[in-house]
């Protein structure tokens, strides 16, 4: 008998460290956790196998297959949009080829358990790509199905796998004689900015509000890559590992689309400023735009819509902005370097 799992890919990273903790304090799944670097060692006593390995290892998915029965996957890994720019090949690879792979997988388990297999996929606001900055000030908040012209790699690749994940769970084979459903449940978010206390920023386009925080913490200075009124949507980390739980949660008949924007506060780089700044009256924050990082950030939305979602599975963020600064990303970072300190 295999042992019934749910596997995490790029567990290693702060949400697959988040999820872990979720189901650790629920009791209901075994886990297995797969990266490219081994498990928190706090973190491996709660998983069936902690697995240090690459999704584009055929064999390694193999013996996934054949050890466990899969349920449930988070597609953690991925290589994040600022590094995808300088590798776009190996963006592709991982990003795309790497997606296929445990869509292929999820496809493997139905079959042999004879059950659906959900597909949690983290998507990103980069999948969107308005034409130009005095576009983005009049489009308001978008919905999924505006603005999919992304001009990014790791965009790209993110707005092709929704599309894959859509073909599998709806149209999978669909001129086989012998059609039957793939047996996937894709769901996937496509998150904003995401704002971390915990872990430093690593590549991430939008990682300049999360790099100021860190930096003024730490008395270091910090140039802004982006200009004073780049707007984007972000989220506190928590809340994005909440919403990728009930997205799982909710029941399969409620959900009208595959793919859902999430949302919790938009926000300009100037108003990150002055809320670090009150937080830490010393620190040396300035603007020094980097043109083809600012132009990145300027096709994004300022805003999105995330109706569905609130409509379809309840969504709803734990933390405004307020919250999120006040109660979550000050306490803990300030308390984090303090203790590096001392």
């Amino acid at each position: 008998m295999r042992t019934p799992v749910v596997l995490i890919t790029g567990a290693n990273g702060e949400m697959g460290h988040g999820l872990i903790e979720h189901f650790r304090r629920q009791r209901s799944h075994r886990l297995v956790a797969l990266d490219l670097k081994p498990l928190d060692a706090a973190l491996q006593p709660y998983c069936e196998a902690a697995i240090v390995g690459d999704i584009l290892d055929q064999d390694l998915l193999q013996r996934l297959i054949s050890e466990f029965e899969i349920h449930e996957i988070y597609h953690l890994a991925a290589l994040l949009s600022t590094r995808a720019e300088y590798t776009p090949a190996i963006a592709h690879r991982v990003n795309v080829e790497g997606t296929l792979n445990l869509l292929n997988l999820a496809h493997e388990q139905s079959r042999w358990h004879g059950r659906p297999v959900k597909f949690l996929f983290p998507s990103s606001i980069a999948a969107y790509g308005i034409t130009n900055v005095e576009t983005k000030a009049v489009a308001g908040r978008v919905r999924e199905s505006e603005w999919n012209f992304p001009t990014t790699m790791y965009g790209c690749n993110k707005l092709y796998c929704e599309q894959l994940g859509r073909y599998f769970t709806l149209h999978y084979r669909q001129l086989a004689a012998d059609r039957h459903p793939s047996g996937v449940d894709f769901r996937a978010i496509r998150f904003p900015g995401l704002i971390s206390a915990v872990t430093m920023p690593t590549g991430g386009t939008s990682d300049y509000a999360p790099e100021m925080l860190h930096a003024a913490a730490q008395n270091r200075p910090y140039a802004c890559f982006v200009e004073e009124s780049a707007q984007l949507p972000f989220m506190a980390m928590p809340d994005a590992v909440k919403a990728l739980i009930k997205l799982a949660e909710a029941q399969a008949e409620r959900l009208t689309q595959r793919v859902y924007n999430i949302n919790a506060f938009s926000v300009t780089a100037g108003e990150v400023r002055e809320r670090v700044l009150r937080a830490f009256p010393d620190a040396r924050i300035t603007f020094d735009p980097d043109p083809p990082r600012s132009a990145i950030v300027a096709t994004w939305p300022g805003e999105v819509d995330d109706h569905p979602a609130r409509r379809d599975w309840g969504w709803e963020p734990d933390y405004t902005i307020d919250r999120a600064f006040d109660e979550y990303l000050l306490p803990t970072i300030t308390k984090y370097y303090e203790t590096q300190r001392s």
